[in-house]
Order: C-alpha cells, then sequence, then structure tokens
C-alpha cells in the first residue's frame, strides 16, 4: 500500500491534520506489513477498503479515532489488532506529540 496515495485519500474523505494522517498511515503499513488482514480476512488491505472501513465509523469521529474504532471492530472478531491503534500523534509543532 502506498502511503502517500492513503495519506491524499484521507485528506480528500475525512480532513484531519497531517499529522493524524500520516500517523493513520504509518499505522496502515506496519498492518499491511504484518500480513494479519491477508491471514484473518482472506485478502490484503488497499487504500479504497481503508477508506470505506473508515467511513463506517460513527458520524463526527476524528479520523485517529474513525483508525482506532476500525482496529476495534478487528480486535474483537480476531484478537490482536490493538497494537495497530493509534495511541500518540507526533505533533508537527516543537512542541512534540499530542493526544
Amino acid at each position: 500500500m502506498d502511503r502517500q496515495r492513503l495519506e491524499r485519500a484521507l485528506e480528500d474523505e475525512f480532513g484531519g491534520t497531517e499529522a493524524d494522517r500520516r500517523a493513520v498511515s504509518r499505522a496502515a503499513r506496519d498492518l499491511v506489513d504484518s500480513e494479519r488482514p491477508s491471514e484473518d480476512r482472506g485478502h490484503g488491505l488497499t487504500v479504497a477498503g481503508v477508506v470505506e472501513h473508515l467511513g463506517d465509523a460513527p458520524d463526527g469521529s476524528s479520523l485517529v479515532e474513525r483508525w482506532n474504532w476500525w482496529m476495534g471492530a478487528l480486535d474483537t472478531a480476531y484478537g490482536g489488532y490493538d497494537y495497530f491503534t493509534v495511541r500518540f500523534v507526533e505533533d508537527d509543532e516543537a512542541t512534540g506529540l499530542h493526544r
């Protein structure tokens, strides 16, 4: 999965900050690299698939909340997806981290 393409798709669909999009795209890349979705669901992740699943999250959710909501659903269904949740986001400011 191309992270830059995913970040553009996330921006188009959900907005959010650049830091949030970068954090979610990193988590998605880690998830792809783990091969868990292929093993558990029978197919790999695509940019369109990620956007579709995040779109199922409750209305008004931030991008990171949407990602974590989906990881929670996968964790409930298969176990082991909590590892891929976004726990903090590197801020673009010199202050370091937020969330």
